[in-house]
């Protein structure tokens, strides 16, 4: 597996992560032994980080489980997602710890901005927690360019995890920028578009109560329709150079050199092994200038 480094003087990580969102049942049950398995195939695949949350249900214990003797072959992440005061961050990592089962995490981040909790309270207690060695590293996550600033006044962090893929590149415009001249790292989020970009839903597809898509309303009607129209055509693309649409959505956001790492989610070990095919290729510029001109409708 191809490897890229966290900022500037950070780990090398691989370019592809196991993003833990779904293994939790937030996306629809997964039974704990399918979970488990699906995080140890990552782990055999190459795909050596894993990324969780305090927010992702049971997603860190079963991380917790599945990573139980492997723990010197994983990159683990997590986040504080609720209370970002020193009070709450701190019992958060404790809490961490233990459904990890682990004494430290490699890369601890701060899920979210909220304008509740003063952000330099926030990064000092983060930092405290990597001097103490609870955490290697330190990272944001759905932060802006502005909130980044904030926070840099307080301690330096390393990455910074936002939501990236074809649909969804609002980044591309200042955040992206911003991370290459700071040498941050970028664990990119959501690169199926929670679905869309799998080509397995047909536009009269209904989402079960349970899965958080059924409540989305780009996963519904006329504009899931819209959606999946263009995946059927990026689909094309991808079938051209002997790909999946999956394996495509991946490697267009592996194109930028500023991604250190795409965070995958995956509800069994097959979708694992299709994840897996993504690295080590590299799209033309004729199948870019292809993707582009179906994004923007002119084909």
């Amino acid at each position: 597996m191809e490897k890229r480094q966290l900022s500037k003087n950070g780990p090398m990580v691989p370019v592809l992560g196991f993003g833990a969102w779904p293994i939790g049942g937030g996306m629809g049950n997964v039974d704990e032994k399918t979970a488990i398995a699906t995080v140890q195939a990552a782990i055999e695949g190459g795909i050596t980080l894993i990324d969780t949350a305090q927010y992702y249900r049971t997603s860190e214990e079963i991380v917790g489980k599945a990573i139980k003797g492997r723990r010197d072959n994983v990159f683990l992440a997590t986040k504080v997602s609720f209370d970002y005061s020193k009070q709450g961050i701190m019992k958060a990592m404790e809490d961490s710890l233990r459904k990890l089962q682990v004494d430290y995490v490699d890369l601890y981040q701060i899920h979210g901005w909220n304008p509740k909790y003063p952000i330099a309270e926030s990064m000092e207690a983060m930092e405290e927690l990597r001097r103490s060695g609870k955490t290697r590293y330190i990272g944001v996550s759905n932060f802006d360019v502005d909130q980044m600033k904030e926070a840099q006044k307080t301690a330096p962090f390393h990455s910074l995890q936002p939501r990236y893929n074809v649909f969804d590149r609002e980044i591309e415009k200042d955040i992206l920028p911003f991370c290459e001249r700071g040498v941050i790292g970028i664990l990119a989020h959501s690169p199926l578009a929670k679905g869309l970009l799998t080509g397995k839903y047909t536009p009269d597809y209904k989402f079960p109560e349970d899965d958080e898509r059924s409540r989305f309303p780009r996963f519904q009607g006329e504009e899931f329709g819209r959606y999946l129209a263009k995946a059927d055509k990026l689909k094309a693309v991808a079938r051209a150079r002997n790909l999946t649409l999956v394996q495509l959505a991946i490697g267009w956001q592996l194109r930028l050199s500023t991604v250190t790492c795409v965070l995958v989610g995956a509800k069994n070990p097959e979708q694992v092994k299709e994840h897996v095919g993504a690295a080590g290729w590299k799209l033309t510029d004729g199948e870019l200038k292809q993707i582009e001109d179906i994004l923007e409708g002119r084909r």
